[in-house]
């Protein structure tokens, strides 16, 4: 797989890359037999970033990959995991230096790291970053060397244009997509000045852009595309991309007669998306061996030509860039 640099870390990683969330929760039922698997895949197709956060099944998700590295041995992938979002309550005060080493500390347990190779600020509220010691907090756990790096993951584009003020953040973690397009136009231009990398999660809008969703899929309980439909439970920007379920739908019959030769839609999406240089790597999910072994095969599209990219750019100009544009 075509390696892309993250950042100015030095370090460079597979452009796409596994999204753990699916294998911790919040996607319905977990199994741990299929979600190792699905792992084991995608590391065997080459990947060699894992995103993950401690709140993914409360710590479920960065287990599961300890057990699957340790049975691997060799090489590590680079895994960056996340802290903040077990807080009950989203302030600012509650990114204090003791909180927030007691987060990286669990991680550290659970993925039996001893210095982990990135943690991001998962989602803080926009007030956290115009408090430059939560970022200096931060600057001492790296001394302590209990993290190499650090970055945050961000709803809206504006928290990530303040983020980059600082400078040891090393990387972005956005929703980019071919349903959300507005972090293209404002942030990346800057990201690659700083030579920031820049995470594109949510690629599959939740799975509306797999072209796999229909009316009439029914979804768990426990499944954040059932009980945070609404943005109930969090940033419903998260779920669907914040694009209303049945509009998605229409919009992506749109899609599918650009699909070429066996791709999927799901590969489309993707590769779409990879065709941004400013992208390091994108994070889609996957529950079993066969998700994960698609999703990386996208890397090995061609690139999509003049007229694919701007048919997508103006159906998400007419169908989507109303509902999501200015609110992320």
């Amino acid at each position: 797989m075509q390696k892309r640099a993250f950042g100015r870390t030095g370090r460079a990683v597979g452009e796409i890359g596994f999204g753990a969330w699916a294998v911790g929760g919040a996607w319905g039922q977990v199994d741990d037999a299929s979600g190792e698997a699905a792992l084991h895949a995608a590391l065997d197709a080459g990947m060699d970033f894992i995103d993950t956060a401690d709140v993914y099944g409360d710590g479920h998700s960065e287990r599961l990959i300890a057990r699957v590295l340790k049975a691997r041995g060799g090489e590590r992938p680079f895994v960056a995991t996340k802290a903040g979002r077990r807080l009950p309550q989203q302030t600012v005060a509650g990114y204090s230096a003791e909180n927030l080493e007691r987060y990286i500390d669990d991680s550290r347990r659970n993925l039996q790291m001893d210095c982990l190779d990135l943690v991001q600020l998962h989602c803080p509220p926009t007030d956290l970053y115009y408090h430059p010691e939560v970022f200096e907090r931060m600057d001492r756990l790296v001394e302590q060397g209990k993290l190499r790096h650090y970055g945050v993951s961000v709803e809206r584009v504006e928290e990530a244009l303040k983020a980059i003020d600082y400078p040891n953040v090393v990387s972005v973690q956005i929703i980019y997509n071919a349903f959300r397009h507005r972090p293209a136009e404002v942030l990346f231009p800057l990201a690659r000045l700083r030579q920031v990398a820049i995470i594109a999660r949510v690629p599959l809008a939740s799975g509306l852009l797999s072209g796999k969703l229909t009316a009439d899929s029914q979804f768990a309980a426990d499944d954040h595309r059932q009980f945070n439909r609404h943005g109930e439970a969090f940033d419903v920007g998260e779920t669907f991309s914040g694009v209303p379920f049945e509009i998605g739908l229409a919009v992506v019959e749109k899609l599918r007669p650009l699909l070429r030769g066996d791709a999927t839609l799901a590969q489309l999406a993707l590769r779409w998306i990879l065709m941004n240089d400013a992208v390091s790597v994108v994070i889609p999910g996957a529950r079993t061996p066969a998700q994960a072994s698609a999703n990386a095969a996208a890397a090995h599209l061609p690139a999509l030509d003049r007229d694919s990219m701007d048919a997508i750019e103006q159906i998400y100009v007419n169908d989507i860039k109303p509902h999501v544009h200015q609110r992320w």
